[in-house]
């Protein structure tokens, strides 16, 4: 696709669910929603947002208000071209599988513009809720405000399911223009930045040691470093990894 977000965008519509006081309720039964997030269930079988709640109070919109399309468009700037090719990439891989499809979902970092024109801190998670005859009808997604999240200048996000090793490599390969970093690409940094060698960290993962370097050594071009003390420093710079701070006699130290 030449336009970021037009295959996903040519799946959705800006129909917002109904108020259907039943089908409001069957679903409340159904999912629970978490303090500081709101919901929507998405059908492409009738390309309108089905049930949506809690939107007034994490993007200022009603829950008879918010719409797919609107989503979509109202991710803050700095987010906004990845946030697009992760759906669109997201939805293409999901959709060339047909069976256990309710177990496949993705999860993203970034920050959506507020009605009110202030810029939200969201963890956001989009997976599949139901299927028919090994196709996906319908994704749940779920926006929760996390005010701890700390943005640098790569894009955080994780994929699951049965083949989530092939997701996220496929992933990998469509977004590697971009600064951006998967739950698994960071666990092992993590504890390359402990000191641990790629054997030992294959060893903890139970995978080969070349998976390890697969996961590592292209993040060299990814982020323009050249060596893997570079990588590691570049990950504190950027928050890819927590910075760890201890303090001595009210003098404090960044490691």
């Amino acid at each position: 696709m030449k336009n970021l977000g037009e295959y996903t965008k040519s799946l959705i519509t800006d129909i917002p669910a109904a108020i259907d006081i039943d089908l409001v309720r069957d679903f409340d039964k159904l999912i629970q929603r978490f303090p500081d997030e709101a919901v929507y269930i998405y059908s492409f079988k009738e390309n309108r947002m089905i049930y949506a709640d809690g939107w007034e109070k994490v993007l200022g919109y009603r829950d008879d208000e918010i719409n797919m399309l609107m989503l979509v468009s109202i991710t803050s700037p700095e987010y906004i071209a990845f946030s697009l090719e992760l759906n669109d990439k997201a939805l293409m891989f999901i959709r060339t599988k047909n069976s256990h499809l309710e177990e496949y979902s993705f999860t993203i970092e970034l920050k959506k513009i507020h009605k009110n024109g202030s810029q939200i801190p969201l963890i956001v998670k989009v997976a599949v809720f139901r299927s028919e005859n090994g196709m996906m009808t319908e994704i749940i997604g779920r926006y929760q405000i996390n005010h701890s999240i700390r943005f640098g200048k790569v894009m955080r996000y994780a994929v699951y399911g049965p083949e989530a090793s092939e997701f996220e490599e496929e992933l990998n390969k469509q977004l590697f223009q971009h600064y951006a970093i998967s739950t698994k690409e960071k666990e092992a940094l993590s504890l390359v930045a402990k000191g641990y060698s790629f054997k030992e960290i294959a060893d903890h993962f139970r995978v080969s040691q070349s998976a390890i370097e697969k996961r590592i050594i292209p993040m060299y071009k990814r982020f323009g470093v050249k060596s893997l003390t570079h990588l590691i420093s570049f990950a504190y710079e950027n928050h890819i990894l927590p910075v760890k701070v201890f303090c001595v006699l009210h003098a404090c130290y960044f490691l």
